[in-house]
């Protein structure tokens, strides 16, 4: 167990808390609600970035960037986001302070420097975008528009906590615009595609895709895609969203094209995003209670190296063997680091970069040098291997590759046992009071029904799952006839 980190069965929320902190990945800024991202952590979102922004690249699209100051008459344009985030919004009314006449040293904001329009910090771009594309758009040639903007919202959240919930936060999001109903569909399952395959490849976290509810669809879209994902204290999470628009911010926006035979029509669009909150889906899908466990696909430090010594000259034998094994590791594109802090006792540096979850550890000793090995540790199930010195080079990119597939069987087997089916309302009460995870059960398509279990339970329905079979059966609230299964969860 890490040093000051409850277990995960004593306190699940406080572990997340301190494994965040201790781990260097994040910590509260002195602006309520934000949080500092250190280099540590950063270091993981950016991996997170490069794989992501390759995907969406080789399905066609481009980064831009849009202002973060969005007017307030052009945000309420398209009311139904509008209301949806209407709560959250911070908005900007002056743009000058000046000092206190009454109180020496002190800033007021000037009277005199009042906004003709408020402006809202966006907490998404769409009304921003759609006012752009408005301009961009005249002809069915300049469709379709396929772009992603890499940036910061702003979400003014009561109850935050860090990489799940905070007022600012780092996201993604993607905007695109379509000549066709057809066409706009197909980009919004692609992005959930791209969502699930990264979340499956490099998170080692399986999902679930599914559509969102009425209730719980994105305001202004007319469907909601999503990946859900079961973290270990048996809640869900929310891992991505992708959203057909229809026409409804074309509509607001007045944004229409000229098809192939002159006539007007309306833009089809679509948006799709991902946000830090994959930072805390990360830690909660897969660490334990002595420290983050990452994937290798997304680990800052693949291998770290901690030589054994009582003796400069032992040490500087260990160093260039080290050094060396370094090297060959960073040819083939592995990060690596050699920890030859003298400040440290080999077990302390063993601990803190078991906390970090860096997947290999390599120890050399004096006694390795002499018989020409060393010794492996892998951080997912801290089993421990002598290898020759020889093989290191070769046995590593097998050894990482294995412990991606493990860390994601062992969150694949957690996900299904973490599944349960139930057919009355009694025994899906049981299920979330003693067990938790995802519950699939028949429900009668209302928001009425739905909104009554919320109230019950506190369990939402996560989504509508894409391969949900047809199955006839009856509400377990209801009683009223379904024709399937849908997953509901209590969620983060």
């Amino acid at each position: 167990m890490a040093k000051g980190i409850p277990t995960r069965s004593e306190d699940y929320s406080q572990w997340y808390i301190e494994l965040v902190k201790q781990a260097d990945l994040a910590e509260n800024s002195d602006v309520r609600g934000c949080m500092v991202i250190k280099p540590y952590g950063y270091s993981i979102w950016e991996k997170m970035q490069q794989a992501l922004d390759k995907m969406f690249k080789d399905t066609g699209h481009v980064n831009a960037y849009f202002p973060l100051f969005v007017p307030k008459s052009m945000f309420e344009a398209e009311e139904k986001n509008a209301e949806g985030f209407a709560k959250e919004c911070a908005i900007v009314t002056h743009y000058r302070l000046k000092a206190d006449p009454d109180n020496k040293g002190k800033l007021i904001v000037d009277p005199n420097a009042k906004l003709e329009e408020e402006l809202v910090v966006r907490p998404t771009s769409e009304a921003i975008i759609w006012s752009t594309y408005k301009k961009w758009i005249q002809s069915y040639r300049d469709l379709p528009i396929l772009i992603n903007q890499w940036a910061n919202v702003v979400r003014w959240e009561m109850r935050t906590r860090l990489f799940l919930r905070t007022a600012e936060f780092l996201w993604q999001e993607g905007h695109t615009a379509h000549a066709t109903k057809q066409e706009a569909i197909k980009e919004t399952e692609q992005m959930l595609d791209v969502y699930a395959t990264f979340a499956e490849e490099f998170m080692a976290m399986p999902v679930v895709k599914g559509k969102k509810s009425e209730n719980e669809r994105f305001p202004g879209a007319l469907d909601t895609y999503c990946i859900e994902a079961m973290m270990q204290d048996g809640k869900a999470l929310q891992a991505g969203t992708s959203h057909f628009l229809g026409q409804n911010f074309a509509k607001a926006f007045d944004v229409k094209f000229s098809n192939k035979e002159g006539k007007l029509e309306e833009v089809w669009g679509t948006s799709w995003g991902v946000s830090t909150r994959l930072m805390g889906a990360l830690i909660m899908a897969h660490s334990d209670d002595d420290g983050l466990i990452i994937p290798p696909k997304l680990a800052p430090i693949h291998v770290v190296i901690v030589p054994i010594f009582k003796s400069d000259e032992e040490f500087a034998r260990i160093s260039e063997k080290a050094e060396g094994i370094a090297k060959e590791l960073r040819k083939q594109g592995f990060s690596v680091k050699y920890d030859n802090r003298d400040t440290q006792k080999p077990g302390f540096k063993f601990a803190e970069w078991e906390l970090k979850g860096v997947p290999v550890r390599i120890a050399i000793g004096p006694r390795d040098l002499e018989n020409g090995t060393v010794e492996v540790a892998r951080r997912d199930t801290k089993e421990k291997q002598v290898m020759k010195m020889d093989d290191i080079t070769s046995s590593i990119p097998t050894l990482l590759d294995d412990i991606q597939k493990n860390i994601y069987q062992r969150a694949l087997k957690f996900k299904t046992e973490m599944t349960t089916r139930v057919d009355t309302y009694d025994e899906f009460k049981k299920v979330l009071d003693e067990k938790g995870g995802f519950v699939a059960a028949h429900w009668d398509g209302t928001a009425e029904t739905e909104q009554k279990i919320k109230g019950e339970t506190k369990a939402t329905i996560r989504c509508i799952p894409l391969d949900a079979a047809v199955e006839e059966g009856k509400c377990i609230y209801s009683g009223k006839p379904s024709n399937r299964r849908v997953l509901f969860a209590i969620a983060y």
